[in-house]
């Protein structure tokens, strides 16, 4: 069995108010280590056998129409 993960975040340009939150929330939690914190979600899609090309291409054009909105997320495929 492979596995293709599939991380989504927001660009850059896009506020965050998830990661404000939990941003602002550390230093009250007694954490110091983070100067910013941005929010993003993770898929794991599991694939019979050995992890292909042809599949990580077609999981790539599924985030582009269903796990990621373009418009304001960019995402990456990779396989483990």
């Amino acid at each position: 069995m492979g596995k293709i993960v599939v991380d989504v975040m927001l660009k850059p340009e896009i506020l965050d108010p998830q990661g404000k939150a939990v941003a602002a929330a550390l230093p009250r939690l007694g954490f110091s280590f983070a100067t910013d914190v941005r929010q993003g979600k993770r898929f794991e899609i599991t694939v019979d056998g050995d992890v292909t090309p042809a599949q990580i291409a077609e999981v790539e054009k599924a985030a582009e129409v269903l796990l990621a909105n373009p418009v304001i997320e960019t995402f990456t495929v990779r396989s483990e």
